[in-house]
């Protein structure tokens, strides 16, 4: 028997928009531009050096400068991408901008990133509106992506979510952030935070709006997303 051909993945994600100078700061960090698809030099790091960085950032490359309201997934059997951006345009329209604010650079548990410095009330909303509105066009979790999420010592909610979901961390477990470095050592956070919080500096009083929402393709699993569409939110 042949192989079965890879199907795409798609995810729905707040991206900034594109040449923002949040946008570009975040793809000089992880080398990787999600709207040109291309990749791009590091951003130079007091005290981290390049070959360091793009060891630390390889993880987050292959997603592209993001934050992820719903996690990667394949489409159902009688779903088309289409329809996915379709039903975009749809919930564009009808939800409403949500102001972050400024952001900060913080380590979660073991890599950092970027998070708002006051985490707005309205933003639990969007993200419970996004898993429930997109549900639909998931395909069931296979085995081995269940196995895989179950081996990282969820909690029974957790669990519960990635049965029902596809992801354990959505609703009350969903944290907003901006990924900037993959997995650290412990020895190596203090010095990567600090670097990065230098770089951000400039941008650090800036006000964010998640004011729009990225329809991400991964075309197989050897492949990076990209941006498909970016549709702007306003409520009508």
């Amino acid at each position: 028997m042949g192989r079965s051909t890879p199907q795409p993945r798609y995810a729905i994600y707040f991206t900034p928009p594109p040449y923002s100078p949040l946008a570009r700061f975040g793809a000089s960090v992880i080398g990787y531009d999600c709207f040109e698809k291309v990749d791009v030099n590091h951003c130079l790091l007091t005290g981290v050096g390049a070959q360091e960085l793009a060891f630390a950032t390889a993880a987050p490359r292959r997603y592209g400068f993001h934050a992820t309201l719903v996690a990667p997934f394949h489409l159902k059997k009688d779903a088309s991408e289409d329809d996915l951006r379709n039903a975009l345009d749809v919930f564009s329209v009808s939800h409403a901008p949500v102001p972050l604010g400024p952001m900060k650079v913080a380590t979660l548990e073991d890599f950092i990133a970027l998070t708002p410095v006051k985490v707005p009330d309205e933003l639990a909303a969007l993200e419970q509106a996004c898993v429930e509105f997109f549900e639909p066009f998931r395909a069931p979790l296979s085995a081995a992506d269940r196995e895989r999420r179950l081996s990282a010592g969820l909690s029974r909610r957790q669990q519960d979510y990635l049965e029902q979901w596809g992801y354990p961390f959505v609703f009350e477990e969903f944290r907003f952030h901006m990924t900037l470095t993959g997995r650290l050592a412990p020895r190596d956070h203090a010095r990567f935070k600090s670097a990065l919080t230098a770089a951000f500096g400039p941008l650090s009083s800036n006000y964010v709006d998640l004011d729009a929402l990225s329809l991400m393709r991964q075309q197989d699993r050897d492949t990076r997303f990209e941006v498909l569409e970016r549709r702007v939110m306003r409520m009508r």
